[in-house]
């Protein structure tokens, strides 16, 4: 089978929320956990392309992501990753092309792994390293890297038992060879262990136990206090009990470590009453000399459980700690010089009087790491819609600027639909949301998120756009909703995109959308007077007109000044669409739905186990309402429709009882006598032409129109692992009324080894020699395949077949392929495919020579 000449365009996809599932290397690729997959980001290169590679490998979410210190004389950097599947994989990472290869997988754990550490320098010879990993089956385990690979050189049983979610590996102070290994999670205490320097191989036995915390320990950090080898070495903790520790680890015979004297300071006053501070000296010893382990600082601030602190050295020699938060802010720590106090020097993030709350925009939740860039320079954290947000720190303006990041769905992509002129395309999710993402002109033609038309309070199954300005989406709560562009966005788009904008006057579009308390429908919003605007962060509590109108008028500002693709607080509260309609009918969850190539019709089906709730319902746009009566011909779910370009002449259904069913259109001519006109319904009847009952041995789950017209071809696939294509025939002349009419046949089929679960064909002819209809075939273990069919009036033949490479494969099923419409401005060579797929990812490939 030939390879397909493709390149990923843009891969979106949302992080895990998990504290460790992120890390930023040397090279200055970061590296986190996407549902199984790895992603691998740039954040700091000038060209913001977002994500350049997803990694398959695991079979389950991907929990801790670390890489190693760099191996001298190796080109590649090594990265070790450990996810729900309990195993752990080692990845061989290309820098220079942001491209990986797992070259190990081991599983000695027996439930997932929820963290990881790393000797930050060579242990055993000059390339071989110690790194250590904690799981849910309340083990620690001790690993030593080589270029050989990874082995279990010993493992520690927590007691008395916890679930480990934090652990943090260095050297003491003198003695390179003595390591010391800190582990907490689900108790309030700290348990160090420590290697002596005389074993031959490392064996960590536990030396004392460090209490003052009073909830689960999230995070654990070590820092030399200096770069004197022989300085104190520093421990941060960060717990659910919304406060950072720090612990001095002091080698008795070294020179004198600083000492704090908190009954002195003054940030004990902030604490409940009942806790209390210890400076108790816990002691042990490592060969012949002793080492002394003293609580140092007690850092306050976070209003909530405080998920991850991590420290810097900043180039003025000062340390600094960040730290992340479910009160929604990210804080920069600086001890004060003359004090020794430590105090936040910057807070980045949001302010909220809602801490920790989830609300229905999606822009409270907290974050759920934080991380340093290699220089310090930068800043990413992640929150709960699974988008990354970055700051850099500017020296002539001294402060800290919000950057692009990126963002994506966090569960699996349900639904594909290009805007009609292929602008823009609009992703849903059972992550409940809806998601618009196009170009960005000025930054190298760059793909983002730009807008998030609908958040839901139900999974999302299934859209359709009706117009560049329109589109109409189906979930889990049994009806459909309309939505339409509001003003702000469509100028948003506009500037961005470089595009002329909708066929819709932007004048006529409403301002903005919001979502009103316990509501899930999107209201628009007008703006009639000047008012002072308000700080829309607070937009829920607003309860007089005009302060809703005012905060309409600031995200209308907001994005109409926008140059660059919007950050996630502006996605998540003010890029909604206004919803215009709903549409009711159905008895069960939508399955899917089908709008016409003229915008008069939108056709749908829900859930269904039998014959009576699995038909198919028609809604015209004009007055929206339904045609009736509904269209029976299935008796299980109905999987997917499509109405058949350009004309609309058919309407092609198929669903889980392995039938397929074609409708044809009406005219007013086709009526029967006493058959009642509605006005302007020409062309909006749909009836019966034909249906196989047979069509495939187990359920369709997909089919697709060819553009050719001559014949009209379509194709349908299924569990039974076939690729079917039928051909239009003439009319037979015979009795009964569907053969009159003509039909279609099997004209040609493709086996597969694996079940097909998506089809599209390309929307135009294709001019290659070998093949003048090309056919997207997505199948259930996440392969591609890019299928040529010759097309004559006599015959449909399969002209070749080639798959996109391993690669660029899903690690789970493609749930929906969607072709780019043809546009004016592109090579005709070339053309783009959507991909939704079951791993949470949203991909996009440029294939040439189609």
């Amino acid at each position: 089978m030939n390879v397909a000449d493709v390149a990923a365009e843009y891969l979106a996809v949302g992080a895990n929320r998990q504290t460790g599932a992120v890390d930023w290397s040397q090279e200055g690729i970061l590296a986190f956990g996407a549902d199984r997959n790895i992603a691998l980001w740039r954040p700091n290169d000038s060209v913001k392309r977002g994500i350049t590679a997803l990694l398959s490998g695991h079979t389950a979410p991907v929990k801790v992501v670390k890489f190693l210190p760099k191996i001298q004389y190796e080109p590649s950097t090594y990265m070790i990753t450990g996810a729900d599947d309990h195993c752990l994989r080692v990845w061989k990472i290309d820098p220079s092309a942001s491209k990986g290869v797992c070259v190990q997988s081991v599983q000695e754990h027996s439930a997932p792994i929820n963290c990881l550490a790393v000797l930050p320098t060579a242990a055993i010879g000059s390339s071989a390293f110690i790194f250590v990993s904690g799981a849910a089956d309340a083990s620690i385990k001790i690993w030593r890297f080589s270029s050989v690979g990874i082995s279990v050189l010993q493992t520690i049983k927590t007691s008395p038992k916890y679930f480990p979610l934090a652990l943090a590996l260095t050297s003491l102070p003198g003695l390179q060879s003595a390591f010391v290994l800190a582990s907490a999670g689900t108790k309030d205490t700290i348990q160090v262990f420590v290697a002596s320097p005389d074993d031959l191989v490392p064996e960590f036995r536990h030396q004392v136990t460090l209490s003052g915390h009073e909830g689960w320990i999230r995070s654990l950090d070590f820092v030399s206090e200096t770069d004197d080898p022989l300085s104190d070495v520093i421990l941060a903790s960060a717990s659910q009990d919304k406060y950072i520790r720090l612990w001095r680890f002091h080698r008795a015979n070294g020179p004198p470590g600083a000492t704090s004297d908190v009954s002195h300071d003054p940030t004990a006053g902030a604490l409940l009453p009942g806790r209390s501070l210890s400076n108790k000296a816990h002691q042990f010893s490592v060969g012949v000399d002793d080492v002394t382990v003293t609580f140092e600082a007690l850092l306050l601030g976070h209003e909530d459980w405080i998920y991850s602190a991590r420290w810097h050295r900043h180039a003025r020699g000062m340390l600094q700690i960040l730290s992340a938060s479910a009160d929604n802010s990210l804080s920069i720590w600086e001890a004060d010089p003359s004090s020794g106090i430590w105090v936040t020097i910057a807070r980045l993030g949001e302010i909220s009087r809602e801490k920790g709350a989830t609300t229905a925009t999606g822009s409270i939740g907290g974050f759920w790491t934080g991380l340093w860039s290699p220089d310090g320079k930068s800043v990413v954290t992640l929150g709960r819609t699974g988008s990354w947000r970055m700051w850099s720190y500017s020296e002539e303006q001294d402060r800290w600027i919000q950057q692009v990041a990126v963002s994506g769905h966090t569960r699996a992509v349900t639904g594909l639909s290009w805007a009609r002129s292929g602008s823009y395309l609009l992703s849903t999710s059972a992550d409940q949301t809806t998601r618009l993402h196009a170009q960005w002109k000025a930054g190298g033609n760059t793909w983002h998120e730009l807008s998030r038309p609908q958040i839901h309070g139900y999974d999302l199954n299934c859209i359709d756009t009706l117009s560049d300005s329109t589109f109409v989406s189906g979930a889990d709560e049994k009806l459909m909703r309309v939505f339409s562009e509001p003003k702000a966005v469509a100028k948003l788009l506009q500037r961005i995109t470089g595009t002329t904008g909708t066929e819709t006057d932007i004048d006529s579009l409403p301002a903005a959308a919001s979502i009103p308390v316990l509501g899930l429908s999107n209201k628009a919003g007008e703006v009639t007077g000047e008012t002072d605007a308000v700080d829309p962060s607070v937009e829920a509590e607003l309860s007089s007109d005009v302060e809703a109108e005012a905060a309409i008028k600031t995200r209308m500002a907001m994005l109409e000044e926008a140059t660059q693709p919007p950050f996630e607080e502006t996605l998540s509260r003010h890029t909604l669409w206004p919803e215009t309609e709903k549409l009711y009918g159905h008895g069960y969850e939508l399955s899917c739905l089908a709008t016409s190539h003229d915008g008069r019709l939108i056709a749908s089906a829900c859930r269904a186990s039998s014959v009576n709730h699995a038909v198919i319902r028609l809604f015209e746009t004009r007055r929206w309402t339904e045609l009736r009566p509904p269209l029976p011909a299935h008796s299980l779910t109905v999987t997917r429709l499509r109405f058949a370009p350009p004309d609309d002449m058919f309407l092609l259904s198929v669903g889980r009882d392995r039938k397929w069913a074609v409708f044809e259109k009406q005219h007013r001519d086709a009526k029967g006598a006493g058959e009642e006109e509605t006005e302007n319904d020409d062309g909006l009847r749909y009836e019966l032409l034909q249906s196989d009952p047979k069509g495939h041995a187990r359920m369709i789950l997909d089919a697709a129109w060819a553009p050719s017209l001559q014949p009209r071809v379509f194709a349908t696939a299924g569990r039974d692992k076939q690729v079917k294509i039928w051909s239009r025939y003439e009319s037979l002349g015979g009795g009964d009324r569907t053969n009159s009419r003509g039909g279609f046949i099997l004209a040609t089929n493709v086996t597969l080894d694996k079940p097909v679960t998506a089809l599209d064909f390309l929307p135009r002819q294709s001019s290659q020699k070998d093949g003048n209809l090309v056919l997207a075939v997505g199948t259930e273990d996440g392969k591609t395949r890019i299928v040529r069919l010759r097309t004559d009036p006599d015959e449909v033949v399969v002209a070749s077949i080639s798959e996109i490479p391993s690669e660029l494969s899903l690690p789970t099923a493609v749930l929906q392929l969607a072709w780019r419409p043809t546009r004016q401005d592109t090579d005709d060579t070339a053309s783009e495919l959507a991909i939704a797929g079951e791993d949470s990812a949203l991909r996009i490939y440029k294939l040439n020579r189609i």
